[in-house]
């Protein structure tokens, strides 16, 4: 008895299917990476504009009262709650438009009358802290 193949006969063989399947996980090895890259470069922009933010209301304080608010390390810069710093940064300045950082987000201070460093330190959301200093200067995360 032999085994006749109908004219008709739709569908896909097995061999074809695994090779839909091995192009889909090559393209998936190549993308992923890729992407979590570019969620991570997106995060730390967002956190370098929360912090310019910062250092823009700093500036601020700075040309009202002739030095920088003195503050002692940790001193968070903004949210709701007592024990934060009082620059005149309002809460909706940093949620508004933001997707990963909050006014609720670790934003911290030092500063003496004469420096500042500013410090995004949530760790749920950069692998890294990242910092901004009175001169512009960027340090910390990933690049």
């Amino acid at each position: 008895m032999r085994f006749m193949r109908k004219e008709n006969q739709k569908g896909f063989s097995l061999v074809e299917l695994m090779i839909v399947l091995v192009i889909i996980g090559i393209l998936a090895a190549v993308g992923v990476p890729i992407y979590t890259s570019n969620v991570q470069k997106a995060k730390m922009s967002e956190a370098d504009a929360a912090l310019g933010t910062i250092r823009t209301a700093l500036r601020v304080y700075y040309a009202e009262n002739g030095k920088y608010p003195t503050l002692t390390a940790g001193t968070q810069v903004a949210g709701s709650g007592s024990g934060k710093a009082s620059i005149g940064i309002k809460e909706n300045e940093l949620s508004s438009g933001n997707k990963y950082f909050t006014a609720d987000s670790l934003f911290t201070l030092v500063s003496d009358s004469a420096t500042y460093t500013i410090t995004c330190a949530d760790a749920g959301i950069l692998e890294s802290a990242r910092t901004l200093d009175q001169s512009g200067n960027f340090a910390g995360g990933v690049e």
